[in-house]
């Protein structure tokens, strides 16, 4: 009868719980008091809000100079959307014209070769050269980190002759693999320090429990670190992707052929002599945007996860 008391008390606190909240966690989360003044509450919220149309705002002018027709681009007018809106740069953009077919495809595609290879490449260096970092001790470790460190100080500007200069020498002049090459120049040493930070905090114990049942080294990086260290691995790829899709300097002068254009190169042909295309431009700014967006979004989930998740969990 006791037990019986036990299990009933036990089931009914779900339902005393709200139904639109089921989750206790995620209703403090939200409905927690702080202990503000209604006034305190009411200025945090007007100061979001700002925030917020602040971080928009430009956003939705790009969107409303790409549905503007030719010949209202200069107005003054601040609708969101616009009088007599239309697709047509959208349409022009995907489609092209009669006799002028559109090279939009080819510039996503050389793009998406690029940054992929460049977060795939920078990953795999990255993580097996900050695992070295964090877990042997060798001469020159710290030398080494300070020398990764010291190379972000310097802006991208001082390393265009340089990059130019190797890049050349090595051949890779037009080529996918001279612009991956330059990019991960630059992103590889940030993503060390990231992943080596991330490696320190990991409990050496579920390293040495699996190689005493016989795991190798390289063993253990990939079946126990590689999972617990999920969310600053997707950091990594992130950055390494984002260092390279939206990056115009460095392509300027590493591509000259036009068949070898990324999208950033491809919008700067529409400055033209005397004019430039502003509706097509802010069309296809908001179209390549949405590969990035759509990537945060899939890693989302990793980044916000625990560092050990099941790890140590008893």
């Amino acid at each position: 009868m006791k037990g019986k008391t036990i299990l009933s008390s036990v089931v009914e606190v779900p339902a005393a719980l709200p139904r639109a909240w089921p989750r206790p966690r995620l209703r403090a989360l939200f409905f927690r008091p702080r202990g503000d003044s209604a006034a305190k509450r009411l200025l945090i919220h007007l100061a979001l809000w700002a925030a917020c149309a602040v971080a928009v705002y430009p956003v939705l002018r790009v969107v409303t100079i790409s549905l503007r027709p030719a010949n209202k681009l200069l107005t003054t007018s601040l609708a969101i959307i616009p009088e007599d809106a239309t697709l047509a740069n959208y349409i022009e953009l995907l489609v092209g014209r009669p006799g002028r077919p559109t090279e939009f495809y080819l510039w996503i595609w050389n793009s998406l070769i690029i940054t992929l290879t460049t977060a795939t490449v920078g990953l795999l260096l990255s993580a097996t050269a900050a695992y070295a970092f964090s877990r042997f001790r060798f001469p020159g470790r710290n030398a080494g980190l300070i020398f990764l460190l010291s190379t972000q100080m310097f802006p991208a500007a001082m390393l265009l002759l340089p990059l130019f200069i190797m890049i050349s020498r090595l051949g890779l002049i037009d080529s996918y693999l001279g612009l991956v090459i330059a990019y991960s120049v630059t992103a590889v040493p940030v993503s060390i320090w990231i992943l080596k930070g991330y490696y320190d905090t990991i409990p050496r114990d579920l390293e040495e429990a699996a190689m005493i049942d016989g795991a190798s080294r390289l063993g253990v990086l990939w079946h126990i670190i590689r999972p617990l260290s999920t969310p600053a691995l997707a950091i990594a790829f992130l950055f390494n992707f984002m260092s390279g899709w939206s990056e115009y300097i460095v392509a300027r002068i590493i591509l000259h052929k036009r068949e070898m254009y990324t999208w950033p190169l491809g919008l700067w042909t529409f400055t033209e002599q005397y004019t430039v295309l502003w509706g097509k431009f802010a069309a296809a700014s908001i179209l390549v945007a949405l590969p990035v967006t759509l990537l945060f979004l899939y890693s989302s989930r990793w980044l916000v996860t625990g560092l050990t998740l099941g790890g140590t969990k008893e």
